[in-house]
């Protein structure tokens, strides 16, 4: 059973308690964006030992997380709100300086359909967070993993999870070596047709043209497509190729594998073993998908990338042209 099937409501915030989380984003700084726009995260409240409530506000528009075929919410916002949420707690609660850097091993999510709906205001999405595996190493946490419930409107609309490490700018120096001041390759392999994989723009678009193609033109082997021009994917310069673009890149993939560009990302579980680097082709290589009770269609995407798999994730999605909106899953 999922973990979203199997949460028990925790005790809600009071209305005014609550809108009181959603006054003003928090400091970029906390969550690690360059661009205030990109911030998520509205509100931190302790809630007990290790326990917060944390606010995140989903905009009816946002430049590239933008509405799934005009009836809901991106879900990879509760994504990016979870990864949000971890870097807040990790300097807020767990006292981890900002120069840090966070090592993900691997972080999920899932959500209902009702729960992505778009209404006529933004989504106001309280995040019942939980501090775990918390571990030290001298003076600071080296590692830790949050469980994420995510309620909307009082309703319990999804859960998430995400496990780190943390090191110092030394450690991370050795650990990168050569490869800490890496930067992408201003060369871009040719995009998908936008319009097989959910987006309606080719700049938007994170895999390349199929190493394989079958009878319609749609492999299931593609090539990673790195821009590190793009203002979201990219938000701040980085060494080695950003975790949510992974995520998009497994997304985009399934989509594509299935047939399904307007269809729902209902569920996401990712595995990280090393970073994906700029400097050799990555392949991203989809599985045949299998099918629950609930009409989800859920396949693997794997990462290759230097004769190894770098990222694994699982991906499920139901088909966005079914079913009346606001239909629960």
């Amino acid at each position: 059973m999922s973990p979203l099937k199997q949460a028990v409501r925790p005790d809600s915030l009071s209305p005014e308690k609550e809108a009181e989380l959603f006054e003003r984003t928090v400091p970029r700084g906390l969550v690690h964006r360059s661009a205030v726009s990109e911030v998520l995260l509205t509100g931190l409240r302790p809630k007990g030992r290790d326990k917060y409530h944390i606010g995140a506000q989903w905009a009816r528009g946002h430049s590239y997380y933008g509405p799934v075929a005009g009836r809901w919410h991106d879900p990879m916002l509760l994504g990016e709100s979870i990864r949000q949420a971890g870097l807040l707690l990790a300097h807020e609660a767990l006292g981890i300086p900002l120069d840090y850097h966070f090592l993900t091993q691997s972080t999920s999510f899932e959500l209902t359909e009702r729960g992505a709906r778009l209404a006529g205001t933004p989504a106001d999405v309280v995040l019942g967070v939980t501090l775990r595996d918390i571990r030290c190493r001298g003076a600071y946490v080296s590692s830790f993993a949050l469980d994420v419930l995510a309620h909307r409107d009082g309703e319990l609309m999804g859960s998430g999870h995400a496990a780190s490490d943390c090191v110092g700018p030394a450690v991370y120096r050795r650990l990168r070596g050569a490869r800490a001041e890496a930067r992408p390759a201003y060369t871009l392999i040719r995009a998908v047709r936008p319009d097989l994989v959910g987006r309606s723009c080719e700049f938007d678009v994170v895999l390349g043209r199929p190493e394989v193609e079958d009878a319609e033109g749609l492999g299931g082997v593609h090539l990673l497509r790195v821009d590190a021009t793009h203002p979201v994917l990219f938000d701040h310069p980085v060494d080695h190729v950003p975790g949510m673009l992974l995520l998009e890149a497994a997304r985009q993939a399934a989509l594509s594998a299935l047939g399904l560009p307007r269809g729902l990302l209902v569920g996401c579980d990712a595995s990280f073993r090393r970073y994906v680097e700029f400097d050799s082709p990555c392949l991203v290589s989809a599985s045949k998908p299998t099918a629950d009770p609930e009409g989800g269609r859920t396949l693997t995407v794997q990462f290759h990338q230097a004769g190894s798999v770098a990222a694994t994730v699982a991906v499920t999605v139901l088909d966005g042209e079914s079913g009346p909106p606001g239909t629960t899953t």
